[in-house]
């Protein structure tokens, strides 16, 4: 099912004018040989128990975190920064084309994108960022401080040291369920698709 990532992940970067991971990663950090744009998609069903924080949502306003994710929606979630230059764009572009996709189901799932640097992505940077992206109603994104960014990413297993080490990441979730369907690495937007539509028959 998965086999068609590596080629997927190569057309979006070409169409964004970025260089592929394995030749150019983040600003600063050195290329690696275990890239994991190279890695094949990895699906397991997790559970979790979302932190009791508050982040900043892109529209300036102070939210608890587990109330954005039990409003009655299924939620689907990454981790991302503005400054990125390699996984990022390409997981922003991945959501804002399942969420197209999502066609009239867009109204029962939540896109979440919560912000691993915090200190730098305000919430104005923040809205500008879902700008390029073209992200819908349905699809916010998260700051805050650094305590509360980290303690999300600790609680969803997406801490990694420090956010040049960041790997692609997608959680999803039917609304009110225990379970979280954890994706490493790039799964396109079909595959999302017809994951959530799974989740969205369960609802």
């Amino acid at each position: 099912m998965f086999a068609k990532n590596w080629f997927y992940s190569i057309t979006l970067i070409s169409i964004m004018g970025l260089a592929p991971a394995s030749r150019a990663g983040d600003a600063g950090q050195k290329p690696r040989s275990d890239d994991a744009a190279s890695r094949p998609v990895v699906t397991t069903t997790v559970g979790y128990s979302v932190p009791d924080v508050q982040l900043v949502r892109d529209d300036g306003k102070q939210v608890s975190l587990p109330a954005e994710m039990n409003d009655g929606r299924a939620v689907v979630l990454n981790f991302i920064f503005t400054t990125c230059s390699s996984f990022c764009p390409l997981s922003s572009q991945t959501f804002r084309e399942f969420q197209q996709e999502l066609g009239p189901d867009r109204e029962r799932v939540h896109l979440m994108s919560i912000s691993i640097d915090p200190e730098q992505d305000t919430p104005a940077r923040l809205r500008d960022y879902a700008h390029k992206f073209a992200a819908g109603p349905g699809w916010q994104h998260y700051t805050g401080t650094l305590a509360a960014s980290l303690a999300a990413q600790r609680a969803f297993g997406a801490y990694r040291g420090d956010k040049m080490s960041h790997t692609p990441l997608t959680l999803m979730r039917a609304a009110g369920a225990k379970t979280w369907r954890r994706i490493d690495g790039f799964a396109t937007p079909s595959e999302l698709l017809s994951e959530c539509r799974q989740l969205l028959a369960v609802q």
